[in-house]
């Protein structure tokens, strides 16, 4: 079935559309992560320092999401026909070494090492001061060799598909070709963007890896995990790493089977782009969002406690009042009642739910890890579920 302008026009629509929603969604989890910094700056809340260690790296995930999306908008065809040929073959390999070359592998790097920090030690972890510049290092250094591969593909792959190895035999063009020039405009030609079967594979091979390692750093996470709503929290995230990542390698890989010029490929292309929007979407909440969220309902708990502390130092102030004044208008001189100096949290505040800090620290004695969220009492478990 051939590709016409309209179901070409009507994928990139759609694509942009996805790619707003996501862009919206990155900038409210960069706000929302802001305001959760700078509430902890001014109100004091050190215990909850823990929580916003890692929101430079957070916000470098929302980053790479946002640069890989505005990448599959410069990939389409709707944004190019105005330009030269030749720009637009160049913007197509410049899209392959952007996009699969480094966003992507980014992209699921920080998502690995956000999800390695709470086994970390307090030393080396978050709650370094140095932990945030170190990731970044680490993300770009591992990200090096599968961006120097897909630089490979687009400088040396081109030579490839003149000879192979001297015998005369060519190398099939769906291996190294970036784009192909075709005439669904009446206008003029315009170049469509091609994945090359070499960066699909390279990106299939990162992707096993990741997944595997992936699976394994689950498995640790969720036998630290106490809670039973940050367990299925867990169970999502690997799950749709998993599932989506294979999911997208194998739609690139299935768009070499169809022409440029046909439907099949677009909407394989179209399938694949879909398969890592919903993954990074579903990332950013559980990434971004949710433990944001979560730490500002742990503040406004720990404001509750502060407020029930100033009801019973009040409470207590009343009845000393009370107490002085009846001890003056008694006439047979009752033994006086000692007066406390100090105002303390009741026992019943303490079942109710307040958090214990203390309890915490023990923990961090006993093993020194944690895992996000795991701080909370038995009584709050279901609250934040």
């Amino acid at each position: 079935m051939p590709l016409t302008r309209f179901a070409a026009d009507a994928f990139s629509v759609v694509t942009i559309c996805l790619v707003a929603i996501l862009l919206i969604l990155g900038l409210m989890c960069i706000a929302y992560s802001f305001y959760f910094r700078s509430r902890i700056n001014n109100r004091g809340f050190v215990q909850l320092s823990y929580f916003s260690g890692p929101w430079i790296i957070r916000i470098a995930f929302i980053l790479f999401a946002i640069w890989w999306g505005l990448g599959e908008i410069i990939r389409l065809s709707l944004l190019r026909r105005a330009l030269h040929l030749k720009w637009q073959e160049t913007i197509c390999k410049c899209y392959i070494v952007s996009n699969l070359g480094f966003a992507e592998p980014c992209l699921f790097l920080t998502l690995v090492f956000l999800l390695r920090a709470p086994l970390q030690t307090l030393d080396t972890g978050i709650m370094n001061r140095k932990w945030n510049g170190k990731t970044a290092g680490y993300i770009l250094l591992y990200c090096f060799p599968i961006f120097v591969l897909q630089l490979f593909v687009i400088l040396v792959g081109p030579h490839l598909n003149k000879n192979n190895n001297g015998s005369g035999e060519k190398l099939p063009h769906y291996f190294t070709s970036t784009a192909t020039a075709s005439s669904i405009t009446e206008e003029h030609d315009i170049a469509l963007c091609t994945y090359p079967l070499l960066s699909t594979l390279f990106l299939g091979l990162f992707a096993i890896i990741l997944t595997s390692y992936l699976f394994w750093l689950g498995s640790r996470i969720l036998k630290l995990v106490i809670n039973k709503g940050l367990q299925k929290r867990i169970y999502t995230l690997i799950l749709s790493v998993s599932g989506f990542l294979p999911l997208r390698v194998l739609f690139l890989g299935l768009s070499v089977l169809s022409g440029p010029e046909h439907f099949m490929f677009e909407a394989f292309a179209f399938l694949a782009f879909l398969a890592l929007v919903c993954c990074a979407g579903v990332c950013m909440c559980m990434l971004v969002y949710r433990p944001v969220a979560d730490s500002l309902a742990l503040g406004n708990l720990l404001d509750l406690d502060a407020w029930r502390l100033n009801v019973d130092c009040n409470d207590t102030m009343s009845l000393i009042a009370n107490h002085g004044h009846q001890e003056d208008n008694d006439i047979e001189g009752n033994s006086p009642t000692p007066r406390p100096t100090q105002c303390r949290y009741s026992d019943a505040s303490t079942k109710g739910g307040s958090i214990s800090f203390r309890t915490s620290e023990r923990d961090r004695d006993r093993d020194s890890k944690f895992v996000e969220l795991s701080l909370f009492s038995p009584t709050q478990t279901d609250f934040f579920a």
